[in-house]
């Protein structure tokens, strides 16, 4: 295979390319994200693949979740707390329900960027460039506003750097402390029998941590804190090359001594993901994706053809290592069993071991009569067992979900207990991109999920 460093993607072919104009600026931002502190350590990335190594081989789950796109406001106390206290609810659920550890992944510190389907949009009547994140231009709708400014990727770094360092000083202060109280509130569930499961899966939970502390089992350092990583689509290139560095593999991190004692880590954020829309054989992401030590994840759809994949994984994967690659399979719950066995068939015979991941919301993406994007809570919950099903017929393990969601009450996806329809999602339909579940329906879900797996436990 070709020789590899973090600027060969710029001889591939490229989509989702952004063209700056101000190119002294970009020159000069570029230059600035390469001085700058890697965002987070080998450590943290090596101890994360480590965990996906277990999620592969169907020891643990893995819940990853966030906001579609993140918008430089979000990096506020209340909204990274309102998503790190969701995260760890719903993990929590889901460990009683699978009985495995739950590895947490956030969508967040770096998910700024986002693929579009066209380079520009009508906006009454004015046609200008689309809105692609807040680390690539504004989404107000004037010229100005939409120009690509390089000058908002040096800010995507710096919002980033200051989530993550709240995130830390959070988690490390008590944040995701099991001794503390959590919002186990049913108010929001109309239908009678749902409450009644809800309330004994709450039971068993709350049961559960009271043993735990009685025994003193939860004196351990790991009942006051939690790992939470952080994650992003790696779409902005010249973004990712510029935090890219040549760093020395943590000790034992290598499988043997004849592995080098280096490696390229993308440091911008533990895990990163390549879209459907930007994996390409022979393009750009794939190339710069190959090459990088951390664990990464893929995108695949109805478009995937099976061979394909497995030439993709061949790529970006060449040493087969086990969990290396988390597959993201996003088909929508009428197509998924159209495909996902073949995919699934088509990895096993080529000798990869990847996480196989969940991801319901993009192929469930619709919109009302009116024209509002949403999904239905119920494709959601569909998509999410069919897959747990197809992957248990085949012998395959469904290692996690992938879910666009927020701690706050929004009003985007209708449906789950609290019975939002089309006609409410004007309520605080606040997204600037894809609808999120809000807290309530995540959480629904996650209990949702625990019961398919305790399910399937006592069978």
């Amino acid at each position: 295979m070709a020789e590899w460093s973090p600027s060969s993607w710029t001889q591939k072919p490229i989509k989702q390319d952004v063209i700056y104009e101000d190119l002294p600026g970009l020159k000069e931002s570029l230059q600035k994200l390469q001085k700058l502190p890697p965002l987070v350590t080998t450590q943290e990335i090596i101890n994360l693949k480590k965990s996906l190594r277990n999620v592969a081989l169907g020891k643990a789950f893995v819940l990853q979740g966030g906001d579609c796109a993140e918008l430089f406001d979000y990096c506020s106390q209340e909204m990274i707390e309102a998503k790190v206290k969701l995260l760890l609810q719903m993990s929590l659920v889901l460990i009683w329900g699978a009985n495995k550890p739950v590895i947490r992944i956030a969508r967040i510190a770096g998910q700024f960027a986002k693929p579009r389907s066209s380079p520009t949009e009508v906006i009454n009547g004015v046609e200008m460039p689309s809105f692609r994140g807040d680390n690539i231009n504004g989404f107000a709708a004037d010229a100005a506003s939409r120009h690509p400014d390089p000058s908002r990727l040096v800010s995507a770094y710096f919002h980033s750097a200051a989530t993550l360092n709240y995130l830390r000083a959070s988690l490390s202060s008590g944040l995701a402390d099991l001794h503390s109280p959590l919002d186990w509130g049913l108010g929001h569930v109309i239908t009678p029998s749902i409450k009644e499961q809800y309330a004994k899966t709450v039971g068993a939970v709350k049961d559960a941590l009271r043993f735990m502390h009685t025994v003193g089992i939860d004196k351990d350092r790991g009942f006051e804190t939690a790992d939470i990583f952080t994650s992003h689509e790696g779409l902005s290139l010249e973004y990712e090359q510029s935090l890219t560095r040549l760093l020395r593999h943590p000790v034992h991190a290598g499988s043997s001594t004849a592995s080098p004692e280096t490696g390229y880590y993308a440091t911008s954020g533990h895990f990163l993901w390549i879209g459907d829309r930007t994996r390409q054989l022979g393009g750009a992401h794939v190339e710069f994706f190959r090459g990088i030590a951390n664990p990464i994840g893929i995108k695949i759809g109805p478009s995937m053809a099976p061979d394909e994949l497995v030439q993709l994984l061949d790529i970006v994967n060449p040493d087969r290592e086990v969990g290396k690659v988390t597959l993201i399979s996003r088909y929508g719950a009428s197509k998924i069993a159209n495909f996902l066995p073949g995919h699934i068939a088509a990895v096993q015979a080529s000798g990869h071991i990847p996480v196989w991941q969940c991801d319901p919301m993009h192929g469930n993406t619709q919109s009302t009569p009116s024209g509002v994007k949403t999904r239905h809570f119920t494709d959601i919950l569909s998509e999410l067992k069919q897959a747990l099903e197809i992957h248990r017929a085949a012998g395959s393990f469904l290692g996690g979900m992938h879910l666009e969601l927020t701690g706050e009450a929004v009003t985007e996806c209708v449906g789950g207990a609290a019975g939002l329809t089309e006609d409410g999602l004007g309520e605080r339909y606040t997204t600037f991109c894809d609808p999120r579940l809000n807290e309530k329906q995540a959480l629904e879900l996650a209990f949702l999920v625990a019961g398919f797996y305790r399910e399937e436990s006592q069978e």
